[in-house]
C-alpha cells in the first residue's frame, strides 16, 4: 500500500494548561496564534486493496453533505478531523443518498443480481471515500471518538505508524471485534463460537443444524475414524463434529486469519485434542477419511473483499475441486457432505443440471439430500431486489459417496 498526503490548517503551539498539541484533550487548540498550512503523509491501508486516493482535502463538521457527496462523488476522498459521531452522521447522509439511486430491476433474475452487485460495488467505493486518521498506537484523535487500539490490533496486527483508513472499513473493525468478544451462539455444540475479523461468521444456522442433524456414515462410526473439514472458516463444522464424536477431525484453511480463528476457537471449547487445524497448502490435506465435509462459498461470482470470500467462489472453483477429488479421498463407504445454497440457481447463475453434472463428472452419486429452509431476516425482507430469490432458497446438505 501506499502513502496518503493531505494539507490542513493547524496552530502550532499548545493551549495553555491543556492539550498535547494534536487536539487530542477532545478541544481545539487555542494559542492566539493563526492556523498554518501544513502538509502531512501517513501510510494508506485498505482490507480490499482500493489504492490510496489520489485528491483528499480535509472534512470536519462544518462541512454539509450535499458538498461531501458532490466531492466523493468526482473522486475527492474526505479525511475527518472534526467529531467522531460527526463523522457517523455525515457517512449514513451520503449512504441515504446513494440509496435514491437503486438500480432498475433487470430483465433476468442474473441480471437483477449483477445491477445489485454493481450498485452495492459503487455505494462501498463512494463511502469508502470518507477518511480517518489511526495515529501511531492506532488510536483515533477525534472527539467522542471510542477506544479502538484493541479492535484495530486484531484486526490489522500492532500498531507501527500513523495510518489512514476508510471509516466504513473501521466500523466494520469495531463490529467485528464486538461479535469477537461476546461470541455467536451454537445451540449444536452448547457454546460459542467467535469469528475473528475477515473470517465469515456462522450468522446462519440452517447450515450448522444440518450438518449436527445428518446421519452418520458406517466408517465414519468406527472408533478412531477420521473426517475432514475443508474450508474450516471459524472451525464451526470441525467442533459439530467433534461434539458429535468424532475422534479426529482435520481442519483446513488457506486464510491465515481463518487458520487463527479456527485454532481460537478450538482451544475456548476445550476440544484441541480431537481437532487438528491445518494449512495443507491445497484444499484436502493428505490421506483419506470416513468423512470430508465442505461448504464452499454459494454463489459463483468475484468477491470484492476478505468477508466477501466466504459467500462467492469465482467459477465455482472451490465447489468444483472438492467435488473433483473426493472419491480420492474418501476411505471405503465414506461420504463427502456438501453443504450448499440453491441461492444461485434462483439468481440464474448456475442450474440444478450443472450442479448434478458436476456429480456425475467427479464420479459421485447421491447417497440423501436434507433441506433447510433460511431463517435469516433478508429472506423475509421485501425491500431487498433479490427478495424473490432470497425467500424461495433452500439449503441443502447432499451427501456423496462413489458411484462404483
Amino acid at each position: 500500500m501506499s502513502d496518503i498526503t493531505w494539507t490542513e490548517a493547524v496552530r502550532t503551539k499548545p493551549r495553555p494548561g491543556g492539550g498535547d498539541g494534536n487536539g487530542r484533550d477532545g478541544g481545539p487548540v487555542d494559542s492566539g496564534t493563526a492556523p498554518e498550512p501544513l502538509t502531512f503523509t501517513a501510510h494508506w491501508h485498505s482490507e480490499s486493496g482500493i489504492p490510496a486516493p489520489r485528491r483528499v482535502t480535509v472534512a470536519d463538521d462544518r462541512t454539509k453533505a450535499d458538498v461531501a457527496y458532490r466531492l466523493v462523488c468526482e473522486g475527492t476522498a474526505l479525511l475527518w478531523r472534526g467529531d467522531y459521531q460527526g463523522a457517523r452522521q455525515l457517512l449514513r447522509a451520503l449512504g441515504r443518498r446513494l440509496d435514491r439511486l437503486a438500480p432498475k430491476p433487470g430483465a433476468t433474475p442474473a441480471e437483477t443480481f449483477h445491477r445489485h452487485r454493481q450498485a452495492r460495488g459503487h455505494r462501498a467505493r463512494v463511502l469508502g471515500m470518507l477518511l480517518v486518521v489511526l495515529e501511531d498506537d492506532h488510536g483515533l484523535a477525534l472527539r467522542r471518538a471510542p477506544d479502538v487500539r484493541a479492535a484495530c490490533t486484531e484486526a490489522y496486527g500492532p500498531p507501527r505508524r500513523r495510518t489512514v483508513v476508510s471509516l466504513r472499513e473501521l466500523l466494520g473493525v469495531i463490529g467485528a471485534h464486538e461479535w469477537r468478544k461476546k461470541g455467536v451462539p451454537i445451540p449444536a455444540i452448547g457454546g460459542h463460537i467467535h469469528p475473528h475479523y475477515g473470517v465469515f461468521s456462522p450468522v446462519r444456522g440452517e447450515y450448522v443444524d444440518l450438518v449436527a442433524a445428518a446421519t452418520l456414515p458406517a466408517a465414519a462410526q468406527r472408533p478412531e475414524a477420521t473426517a475432514f473439514d475443508l474450508g474450516t472458516g471459524t472451525g464451526v463444522l470441525a467442533a459439530v463434529l467433534a461434539h458429535r464424536g468424532l475422534d479426529r477431525i482435520v481442519a483446513t484453511d488457506s486464510s491465515p486469519r481463518a487458520l487463527a480463528c479456527a485454532r481460537d476457537n478450538v482451544e475456548r471449547l476445550g476440544i484441541g485434542e480431537p481437532v487438528e487445524v491445518v494449512d495443507s497448502g491445497a484444499l484436502y490435506p493428505e490421506g483419506r477419511a470416513a468423512l470430508v465435509v465442505c461448504n464452499p462459498p454459494w454463489l459463483p461470482a468475484k468477491p470484492t473483499s476478505a468477508v466477501e470470500q466466504g459467500v462467492y467462489d469465482p467459477g465455482s472453483a472451490m465447489l468444483l475441486a472438492f467435488l473433483d477429488g473426493l472419491a480420492a479421498h474418501l476411505e471405503p463407504g465414506g461420504e463427502g457432505w456438501l453443504i450448499l445454497s440453491d441461492l444461485a440457481e434462483h439468481l440464474g447463475l448456475r442450474t440444478r443440471d450443472e450442479l448434478v453434472g458436476a456429480f456425475d463428472a467427479a464420479g459421485l452419486r447421491v447417497v440423501d439430500r436434507l433441506d433447510a429452509k433460511p431463517v435469516h431476516p433478508r429472506a423475509s425482507d421485501t425491500t431487498d431486489p433479490l427478495h424473490a430469490a432470497r425467500a424461495a432458497e433452500v439449503t441443502s446438505l447432499w451427501r456423496l459417496a462413489p458411484a462404483t
